[in-house]
């Protein structure tokens, strides 16, 4: 991997988990796109932008670097908040998640992965592992396949018939596991086709594909309904629960639109933020920065509520919640961004000093 294909992938994660916070904290960095609209999707997009073909033929090797690249720190996670969630418990009597037992540790996660609160947004990591292992299977299996358009069109099936899928299967748990991995593995495929067959062959950030993309996602908004939670949620998705209204198509299209314009936007900060610290770090800590973004933004409210004298009301619904969101939400933004990107930075360090071999 050349060295500024790697640094512009670092930068599209960083904005990608920038995506993440500040859709938790309910607004978008890109007018256009509403919270919820590609994030995910393109966090799929970048696994299969980096997914090397030799572990096609080596599914062992691969499955190991996955389950310690993503499952192993996953379940160290787990186990740190659920002290922390009794932690909670004992000062607020609320208690954030569901019952601690041995099914909720090792099966919820791969389900919905919201058995901890404090720690919901990290239901990504299970999934993404259960996808990209899917993937490799898939890859595996149509590897006699010799078109690349074949190859294409049975992933494109994949994601635009995912939520018809569920609609027509109806939302459980297994048919909400079969959406989730149809819907993500082909962003995964999409990412990996993008490398392999566009990056280097196609210029499609050129001036008519930037009003192209404009234009039809102008036409999207059409569809856009979540300016109040009565009307729905539009162009917004929820991948974790199978909640897409009445869209059947859009949800896709707008994900991709998405990874686009964070596709362009890369190729026009590159030059200048390619060499800013704080984003490298921000781009390396990615999974940090998921794990305790909700946590942090916990502890800014109690410490405001504490500043203030003012009851705060832990409850479920509220670990999405912020102070006074009028006034405070940038100030959680920046705050939440930097408190994550160095403990996770620290984190990083502490690890490497107790895996460091003599």
């Amino acid at each position: 991997m050349d060295k500024i294909f790697s640094d512009k992938i670092n930068l599209l994660k960083a904005l990608a988990i920038i995506l993440v916070v500040s859709g938790h904290l309910e607004f978008s960095l890109f007018g256009m796109f509403p919270p919820y609209s590609f994030q995910l999707a393109l966090f799929f997009f970048i696994s299969g932008m980096l997914f090397k073909e030799k572990y096609v033929d080596d599914v062992k090797t691969y499955f190991l670097k996955r389950v310690k690249s993503l499952l192993l720190p996953y379940f160290g996670y787990e186990i740190a908040y659920i002290i922390i969630t009794f932690i909670v418990f004992h000062y607020s009597g609320e208690f954030l998640g569901e019952p601690v037992n041995l099914k909720n540790f090792f099966i919820t996660p791969f389900l919905n992965g919201h058995q901890l609160l404090l720690c919901a947004p990290l239901w990504f990591v299970p999934q993404l592992f259960l996808t990209l292992i899917t993937f490799l299977f898939l890859m595996k299996i149509l590897r006699k396949v010799p078109d690349k358009y074949y190859k294409l069109s049975f992933f494109l099936a994949l994601g635009f018939g995912a939520i018809p899928f569920i609609k027509y299967f109806g939302n459980n748990t297994y048919t909400l596991m079969i959406m989730k991995l149809m819907f993500s593995t082909f962003f995964v495929y999409l990412g990996y086709f993008y490398v392999k067959y566009i990056k280097d062959n196609y210029n499609i950030f050129s001036t008519k594909c930037f009003f192209a993309v404009i234009v039809f996602q102008s036409f999207l908004w059409l569809f856009n309904r979540d300016f109040d939670p009565s009307h729905g949620i539009g162009l917004s998705y929820v991948l974790v629960w199978g909640r897409f209204d009445d869209q059947i198509i859009v949800p896709v299209l707008t994900a991709i639109t998405g990874i686009w314009v964070s596709l362009f936007t890369i190729e026009i900060l590159y030059p200048y933020f390619k060499e800013v610290k704080f984003f490298k770090q921000v781009g390396d800590t990615t999974y940090h920065i998921m794990a305790n973004h909700t946590f942090v933004m916990f502890l800014i409210t109690a410490f405001i509520c504490k500043l203030l004298n003012v009851e705060m009301n832990v409850n479920r619904e509220f670990i999405y919640g912020i102070f006074d969101p009028v006034q405070t939400t940038y100030l959680y933004f920046v705050l939440v961004m930097v408190v994550c990107t160095y403990v996770g930075v620290f984190q990083k360090y502490i690890w490497k000093k107790i895996t460091k071999k003599d």
